[in-house]
């Protein structure tokens, strides 16, 4: 019997490098409220104004509707931050943009864990609910 692949374009292959492309497959449980936590503790981007890295860690607490975050595909998503200059804030505020628009959770929260640097450590969470549309 053939597999289904959902329309997924990153699993299954062997990928070495990192992609902006985040994907979703159909959750089977859509009217069932349940958490899905994802964790990165590998994060890095760099300051956009030295150039210096940053390290942290990612967390994503979401509440799937129709479509549940492919987490290869995750994983390349956050490896493309690597050499990307970005304050913790925007990269926060944007992965929570780019998970809302690719799988459309009930709700949604990222929160990012920063190693201090300077003797200041970072933490950022941005929030969206689609009962405050």
């Amino acid at each position: 019997m053939p597999k289904k692949n959902y329309g997924l374009t990153l699993l299954g292959k062997k990928i070495t490098k990192p992609s902006g492309k985040l994907e979703a497959f159909p959750n089977k449980y859509p009217k069932r409220d349940y958490q899905v936590v994802l964790e990165s503790a590998e994060f890095t981007a760099v300051c956009p104004i030295t150039g210096q890295p940053d390290f942290g860690t990612i967390t994503i607490n979401y509440m799937p509707g129709k479509l549940i975050i492919e987490s290869k595909s995750l994983k390349l998503y956050l490896w493309s931050y690597r050499n990307m200059g970005i304050f913790h804030e925007e990269a926060v505020n944007k992965i929570l943009d780019d998970i809302v628009k690719i799988a459309k959770p009930r709700r949604c929260e990222v929160t990012g864990f920063f190693n201090a640097r300077g003797g200041i450590a970072i933490n950022v969470s941005a929030s969206y609910n689609c009962d405050d549309k």
